[in-house]
């Protein structure tokens, strides 16, 4: 499984000859995008699939989309606004399931404009990463009661500048801020992420693994940036389908080969180098200890 996929892979290629039935998995930023075509592709070959997103109506059209196309999709609605701690908590609090087979840590944004969370980050790198470790976090012992749990960190090439996470100026102030600065922080946040989390709950059966879906993609990522979203226009027909897009998240939640494997960066379904700055071992480790400062600054 793997070898033979490559850049035009759609998510169901992965899954074709594959049933989920009996894995719980939570895919964040399901409304849209690769998020809700990485959702609809595992619920419809088994999984139970919790779609996680910033409301409630938003979880409530997705799933009526996926059941569209696939009636017996098994389906849960979780309202999850990643820009809120306290939306996290409750989102977290409200996961029925007791055991989680995979995390797709799939929701993100690009703005060119500076804004905050309601904690007060910067707002990319807040949804991001932020947002997805105090998910990720809370839902430790739902991965620990899995067999083997993955966590699927969805990247970008962006993570590769800058080079390294100057913590100076990690978040970025309003005087400081430039949106691809932030963006290329936020993704290298994902595979830094990833990379710690493997070290240290590998040996508890969860590991992680991030990866780059595909070059600007035809997805809603780009909504509060009208230039971006002319880009990703004009570029469309040199880029990926959403379908091929969802397809590297989908490997790296379910291939067997990668059972136990972890802190590996992905594109088009096959393993490729991370930047040298995401192969930090400290700057991974000073960026979880200043995660769980910030997360618990606001319990």
């Amino acid at each position: 499984m793997g070898q033979s996929f490559g850049s035009r892979t759609r998510a169901d290629d992965v899954l074709s000859d594959r049933r989920l039935d009996g894995v719980n998995m939570l895919v964040t930023g399901a409304s849209a995008g690769i998020g809700f075509e990485t959702a609809r592709s595992l619920a419809g070959h088994g999984a139970h699939v919790l779609l996680a997103c910033r409301t409630q109506d938003g979880a409530r059209e997705a799933a009526g989309r996926i059941q569209q196309r696939h009636p017996q999709a098994r389906l849960s609605e979780v309202a999850l606004d990643l820009a809120s701690f306290a939306s996290v908590r409750q989102a977290v609090g409200q996961i029925g399931v007791e055991r989680l087979d995979a995390i797709i840590c799939n929701a993100g944004l690009f703005t060119t404009a500076y804004a905050e969370t309601a904690d007060g980050i910067e707002r990319t790198v807040g949804v991001c990463h932020f947002g997805h470790f105090l998910l990720t976090s809370l839902l430790l012992p739902k991965l620990r009661a899995a067999a083997a749990a993955r966590v699927v960190l969805v990247s970008s090439e962006s993570h590769r500048h800058p080079a390294q996470l100057d913590f100076g100026r990690f978040p970025l102030e309003r005087r400081h801020f430039r949106g691809l600065v932030a963006y290329g922080q936020a993704k290298l946040c994902n595979v830094l992420f990833a990379n710690e989390l493997t070290r240290r709950y590998a040996s508890e059966g969860i590991v992680a693994n991030s990866l780059h879906p595909g070059t600007l993609i035809r997805t809603s990522i780009f909504r509060s940036s009208g230039s971006a979203a002319l880009l990703a226009l004009a570029m469309a027909p040199f880029t990926k389908s959403i379908e091929q897009g969802a397809a590297t998240s989908v490997y790296c939640a379910v291939a067997p080969e990668l059972r136990g494997v972890g802190g590996r960066y992905f594109s088009s379904c096959r393993e490729k180098p991370m930047s040298r700055g995401a192969q930090d071992v400290e700057a991974a480790a000073t960026l979880w200890e200043l995660s769980e400062q910030r997360v618990a600054m606001h319990v």
